[in-house]
């Protein structure tokens, strides 16, 4: 009697225990049927919303500075193409820079330090110094070209100017026009004091034509190293492709933060899915 009792009870406990199973999923079944859904929809439109955002700007980024290394590769061969070619006389009228960008030319004229500048912040091997610029009044007219007659040295107080000599006299020279740049990184604010200032930061023609009374070219003339008796100092100019490495590897750069950014997002997004087929399999 007691064993058919205790056997009721077993199998009411016996019961009871499986309903209880059914009611109550274990950890797995939880994990399965709980938050994976959140964090999938999670993974779907937040990973999504990250990748429409920043998928785009990275690759924005990587073409400026692909385009930027671009323009440097199109100007240096323009410039190894042009200085095969015969020297064009500089005509007194004013000119088309962009003709002329990397244009050998051939120009007489007289030299008027009055209004000659110091281009600042110019390194050579390692050493500071400047660019020698000095207006050149072109033979026959009022029309002035700037010369830039290569690098000095600055003195170890740099708050001295460093003294040079320039030519007196006509002067005839050959040089390659560039267009200067128009955009500058300046160290600190122009100085206001009243005068002529003999140093700049950076080679600003806007700047220096708004300075001026006479008629300028829209060109300046970097002295060329074979040209003798034009008051030339040391003229390692730079190429116009140089550093183009670096905004090559930006790009890559940039680009390669993109492909990571897609990558990851689609990693998580089919996480799920490998994991089922691992499971089932």
């Amino acid at each position: 009697m007691g064993n058919a009792r205790e056997g009721c009870d077993n199998k009411r406990a016996t019961g009871e225990d499986a309903e209880y199973a059914r009611a109550t999923p274990d950890a797995a079944s939880r994990h399965v049927g709980g938050p994976t859904p959140v964090s999938r929809r999670f993974v779907i439109f937040a990973g999504g919303a990250l990748v429409v955002l920043l998928v785009p700007l990275f690759i924005s980024l990587g073409q400026w500075q692909w385009n930027k290394a671009m323009i440097k590769e199109s100007r240096q061969s323009l410039l190894d193409s042009r200085a095969a070619e015969t020297p064009v006389s500089l005509a007194s009228s004013m000119v088309d820079a962009d003709a002329l960008r990397f244009r050998r030319v051939a120009v007489r004229g007289t030299y008027e330090p009055q209004q000659q500048i110091l281009v600042d912040n110019r390194v050579h091997q390692e050493r500071a110094g400047y660019h020698v610029v000095t207006p050149l009044r072109i033979e026959g007219s009022d029309m002035r070209v700037l010369v830039n007659r290569g690098w000095i040295p600055a003195n170890a107080d740099h708050s001295k100017v460093p003294v040079f000599p320039t030519p007196t006299g006509m002067v005839e020279l050959t040089a390659t026009a560039i267009v200067p740049g128009t955009r500058f990184f300046t160290l600190a604010p122009e100085p206001a004091t009243p005068g002529w200032q003999p140093v700049w930061q950076n080679l600003d023609l806007a700047r220096f034509r708004n300075a001026v009374t006479f008629p300028l070219q829209p060109v300046v003339l970097q002295l060329d190293a074979g040209t003798s008796n034009a008051g030339g100092f040391v003229r390692d100019w730079p190429r116009p492709d140089e550093r183009i490495e670096r905004h090559l590897g930006y790009a890559w750069q940039w680009f390669g933060f993109a492909a990571a950014t897609a990558g990851i997002w689609i990693f998580f997004l089919l996480r799920p899915l490998l994991q089922k087929r691992k499971v089932h399999a």
